[in-house]
Parts: C-alpha cells; sequence; structure tokens
C-alpha cells in the first residue's frame, strides 16, 4: 500500500523547521545579547576606575608654602619644606610619600623615618615631618585645604655635606597617588651672619 502525504503535511513539517530556526536564531541573539551587555559594564568600570585614578594623579599633590634653610656659619645643613594639600586633592599621607632629592652631590631616594617623633633627626636616606597646623589630629595626613606639615631634611645625614653657597637643589614629591610636586631652589650667596635663608 502507498501512504500519500498531503500539502498540509508537508506545509507543517516546513512550518516546524522554520520554528526551529527561528528559535535558534533567537538564543543565538539572545546570548550575544548578553555577552554585550557584560562587556559594555566591564569597560565602563574600567573606565571610571581609569578616570579616578587619572583625576588622583593630577590632583593628589602636595602644593609648596614655603622652604626654609638652616644656616650653620657659611652652609645650610637643614632643609624645612612646609607643605599643604593641592587644589582638589583628597587625603595625602606624608608617610606614604616618596622623595627623590637632587643636589650637588647626586640623587638620593628619601622615605618618612618609620620611627619618627617630633624631637627626631633625620638619619640615612630619610626625611622627617613636623606638624605646623592641624586642627583635626590627623597628622601625617593632609585632609584639609588649611592643613601645614613640614618635611625636614638633614642635608649632612644623606648627601654626606651640607649644602654650599649658590647649590641648586630640585626636590620631587612624589605622592601614593602618584602626583609629583616639583621644588628648585639656589642657596644665596651669601649666608654670613644669617641663621636661616628663605630658599
Amino acid at each position: 500500500m502507498f501512504e500519500f502525504i498531503t500539502d498540509e503535511e508537508e506545509r507543517g513539517q516546513v512550518g516546524i523547521g522554520t520554528l526551529i530556526v527561528f528559535i535558534a536564531m533567537v538564543l543565538v541573539a539572545a546570548i550575544a545579547a548578553g555577552v554585550l551587555i557584560n562587556t559594555a559594564g566591564f569597560l565602563q568600570s574600567k573606565s571610571q576606575e581609569t578616570g579616578q585614578q587619572s583625576s588622583k594623579q593630577v590632583s593628589d599633590r602636595v602644593q609648596e608654602v614655603a622652604t626654609v634653610g638652616n644656616v650653620s656659619g657659611d652652609t645650610v645643613d637643614f632643609v624645612n619644606v612646609t607643605v599643604t594639600p593641592g587644589a582638589g586633592a583628597g587625603e595625602i599621607d606624608l608617610q606614604n610619600t616618596t622623595v627623590t632629592w637632587i643636589g650637588p652631590s647626586g640623587t638620593y631616594q628619601l622615605i618618612a623615618a618609620s620611627d619618627f617623633d617630633n624631637t627626631s633627626a633625620a638619619s640615612g636616606d630619610v626625611f622627617t615631618y613636623d606638624v605646623v597646623k592641624d586642627s583635626d589630629a590627623s597628622a601625617p595626613v593632609l585632609n584639609d585645604n588649611d592643613d601645614r606639615l613640614q618635611y625636614i631634611f638633614d642635608v649632612n645625614d644623606f648627601a654626606a655635606g651640607n649644602l654650599e653657597e649658590g647649590s641648586e637643589v630640585t626636590i620631587k614629591i612624589n605622592t601614593m597617588a602618584g602626583a609629583t610636586t616639583s621644588i628648585r631652589f639656589t642657596v644665596p650667596e651669601s649666608l654670613g651672619n644669617k641663621e636661616a635663608v628663605e630658599l
């Protein structure tokens, strides 16, 4: 006996095949959309993070208020740099800053003295600091535009010699966020009969 397939059965088979292809296309599109959404979210998150880091590298810096040298005979033995937070800066911890001292006798990388107290002096390749103004007792963290802290450099301890008249020095202060402040000064040509000089 022969079995005949009617037109209706053929159309039904074609319809089922089309439905399967359509469902497969919808699934592929849904998976692709999910991947795109996840990728877009990841890229947005990374771009925000990168933007914040870039902003901190520009704004989280210290700003020089005054640089003073202590005169000993005809040389400068201590350099005190008073700083405040830069415009738009967040919290800056002086203990987490690194300092590059470029002077007549060479270049030195200085870090905060770990055993700091207000009476100690720098020893070795370190700097110390002192509080000038800190209304909320947050030192050594600069967290207010009115804060003033002072870097103290004992030149003879790390540079093996005091600064003579006419010496040129560059101090680069690098914060934890990566922002750098450069301070340049020249020791005056005449230090006689002076106890301190503005640099």
